[in-house]
């Protein structure tokens, strides 16, 4: 999943990595929205809340406003950095980082609410600044290794290209294209995923609470060692048939 960078990829691999990121994506703005009141995974809300302060002229909350969409921008352009720069070192790892980061972050928002959050506002505005920049990583990791076919902390773009998809099915010959039916079969995979991932979220919630999080950083800690196996597993195979020559 993580291995492979832009047209190396196969509709297989982003699948996994879309399936697996969908799922802790929905399950990080549902958790979201149940303990903040807002949602983390995108900030398409948030644009228009912006532009709404600036309007009632509250200086502090649009500067908090502000500040969310700078933090899944910034996430976002962190995220690809370390990609194009860390690349040609080496792949894995340089795919690797970003979501490693955004477990910590997940880590300490989880840790953080269930020891010493006492809902305050400076404490909710900070803790949804931190997951707003998670989220940024991983959406940006995503969509710069797989050449911009995986997006998966929110579905806007997704549904929109799925409606666009099914109404081209309607002719025989789009409906006979390969490359469209792995599209749409790769839209379907994350919508479902990501909708999985916040039924489970919101269930899990109830029971759990701010250990959620632990529970999505599970889910990236296998997206990470799946692939880490892999490129160990493969070394061991090629090291096996060197020593049978």
């Amino acid at each position: 999943m993580l291995r492979k960078f832009s047209n190396s990829r196969t509709l297989e691999d982003n699948i996994k990595l879309g399936v697996l990121t969908a799922f802790s994506g929905g399950m990080v703005n549902v958790a979201s929205l149940l303990i903040f009141f807002s949602f983390s995974s995108n900030v398409t809300g948030h644009y228009a809340i912006l532009a709404s302060e600036i309007v009632k002229g509250n200086l502090y909350q649009t500067a908090i406003v502000f500040s969310w969409i700078f933090l899944f921008f910034f996430g976002s352009f962190f995220s690809n950095l370390i990609v194009i720069h860390l690349s040609r070192v080496n792949t894995y790892l340089a795919h690797s980082i970003p979501l490693v980061l955004e477990i910590i972050c997940l880590l300490s928002v989880g840790f953080y609410g269930q020891f010493y959050y006492r809902e305050t506002l400076i404490e909710t505005e900070i803790l949804l600044g931190v997951m707003l920049f998670a989220m940024g990583l991983q959406n940006g990791l995503t969509a710069s290794i797989s050449n911009f076919a995986v997006k998966t902390t929110h579905l806007t773009g997704t549904t929109t290209d799925l409606g666009i998809l099914f109404s081209m099915f309607t002719k025989r010959e789009y409906r006979e294209n390969k490359e469209l039916r792995g599209k749409a079969k790769l839209l379907s995979a994350i919508a479902t995923a990501y909708l999985g991932g916040a039924i489970v979220s919101g269930f899990l919630y109830f029971y759990t609470g701010f250990q959620v999080f632990y529970l999505v950083s599970i889910f990236l800690t296998i997206v990470i060692f799946y692939d880490w196996y892999k490129i160990r597993f493969s070394r061991f195979l090629a090291l096996k048939r060197r020593n049978n020559y």
